[in-house]
């Protein structure tokens, strides 16, 4: 047993696809590829995770020289684990 779905129930369900693809390429883009998103938000992943690096090698200095540990820091400034 097959389903069956005559040609004109096609044709609409295959226009009403294409209508959505159209509205979602107009919001990201015309001339926008999805290669160039994806690069540009893994540029921006690599900028974020060397921000957060960089932010936690001083949280740790400054857990260093008030004695104290990093997970105090993080309470202390309200930093929380998302």
């Amino acid at each position: 047993m097959h389903a069956t779905t005559s040609a004109k129930k096609q044709k609409e369900y295959i226009d009403k696809l294409q209508a959505e693809i159209d509205v979602l390429q107009k919001r990201i883009g015309e001339d926008e590829s999805a290669e160039a998103i994806v690069s540009r938000h893994i540029n921006l992943l690599h900028c974020y995770n060397e921000a957060k690096d960089a932010t936690q090698l001083l949280i740790g200095r400054l857990a260093a020289l008030k004695e104290t540990t990093v997970r105090q820091i993080h309470n202390d400034m309200d930093l929380l684990d998302d």
